[in-house]
């Protein structure tokens, strides 16, 4: 349906629906749930799937679907957190066995944070050169990074030959716009925008997507859990180009009621006295309040050396957040809340 609007992945010559499929929501369908999903998504014209090594059984249910269609139609791009080149290479293979391909167009560096990240993905033996050996071999087409943090995306960008860069970009996070978003387009990199509707916060999702695009993306990728939603999303592609004043102002009034509990990860509040890792705990709570992924963010909330539990209430983050975000009241409200959770 959408087939005519397919744009440049940056230069490296994929085409893709300016809708992607980000691979986060379907951990929590059934195999024959993302099956309907799926097939819907690839028969409206969707061609962009993304996922990762660290998405549980993403890779696997999108490889059910995605093999039944000449490879020509799809395009798959997956991740690693790993920054050694050993299981750089091992998350790989698992990929390619999961998704049910001889290769992966696009396989990215995921999250990287911070400088001692990159520079483990860029010494020798590190991921990059795993990945770049892979390319040689034909296993991966294109490598590229995705992250939260713009300055820490702008030194990788500046340390690699990438070929796309991945970063939330939505109404309500924007840090990308003024120097990252330039940075990519000036060098050709394709451009993918994750966490469109901010994981859900914005409820008119088409608008969300549009202003996503219209700010600079060549593909958003909103995470998707319902056969409605493909064919909604794609809506968004019914009114390209610069949002007008009423959109604009549509969006700012939600904005207004997410501003109180929304952590942009900026982590201005690092570090903290007790040793939390304070946005990563927002990204598990969005899980589970706004992803419906209630078992997923506990078990990882669980595993962290420090979680919501050791919070102290010194309220030093609160101080340093340029929002103001009241990190300890809504950790200990999370906490409450997980700690009455049966399943």
């Amino acid at each position: 349906m959408y087939e005519d609007i397919y744009v440049p992945l940056g230069k490296t010559g994929l085409k893709v629906n300016p809708i992607g499929f980000g691979g986060i929501p379907i951990q929590r369908l059934t195999f024959e749930e993302s099956d309907k999903l799926l097939k819907t998504a690839l028969d409206l014209g969707i061609n962009f799937f993304d996922s990762s090594r660290a998405y549980t059984d993403s890779e696997e249910k999108m490889g059910r679907v995605l093999s039944q269609y000449p490879r020509h139609k799809y395009i798959i791009a997956s991740k690693t957190f790993s920054r050694d080149g050993k299981n750089a290479a091992a998350d790989l293979e698992t990929a390619l066995k999961y998704l049910k391909t001889d290769y992966i167009d696009l396989y990215q560096c995921h999250n990287i944070a911070g400088e001692e990240q990159l520079q483990q993905s860029l010494a020798p033996g590190g991921a990059l050169e795993a990945l770049q050996n892979a390319q040689k071999q034909g296993k991966i087409r294109f490598i590229g990074v995705t992250g939260h943090k713009p300055p820490v995306l702008m030194k990788a960008l500046k340390s690699f030959d990438f070929a796309t860069v991945q970063v939330p970009l939505n109404y309500i996070e924007q840090a990308c716009v003024p120097e990252l978003l330039p940075y990519a387009k000036e060098k050709g990199l394709g451009i993918i925008a994750m966490k469109p509707v901010a994981g859900s916060a914005f409820k008119n999702v088409p608008l969300a997507l549009r202003f996503s695009l219209a700010a600079g993306a060549d593909v958003v990728i909103p995470g998707m859990d319902a056969v409605y939603q493909a064919a909604e999303n794609l809506t968004a592609l019914e009114k390209p180009g610069p949002l007008g004043a009423e959109d604009l102002a549509a969006l700012e009034e939600e904005k207004k009621g997410l501003e109180e509990n929304f952590c942009r990860r900026c982590e201005y509040c690092m570090p903290c006295p007790q040793g939390l890792p304070i946005s990563f705990l927002h990204v598990l709570r969005a899980y589970f309040f706004r992803y419906n992924l209630q078992g997923w963010a506990m078990e990882r909330a669980h595993n962290l050396p420090k979680s919501y539990k050791d919070c102290i209430e010194c309220r030093e983050c609160v101080k340093k957040c340029p929002y103001e975000l009241d990190s300890p009241r809504i950790f200990k409200e999370t906490r409450e809340v997980m700690s009455k959770w049966t399943g």
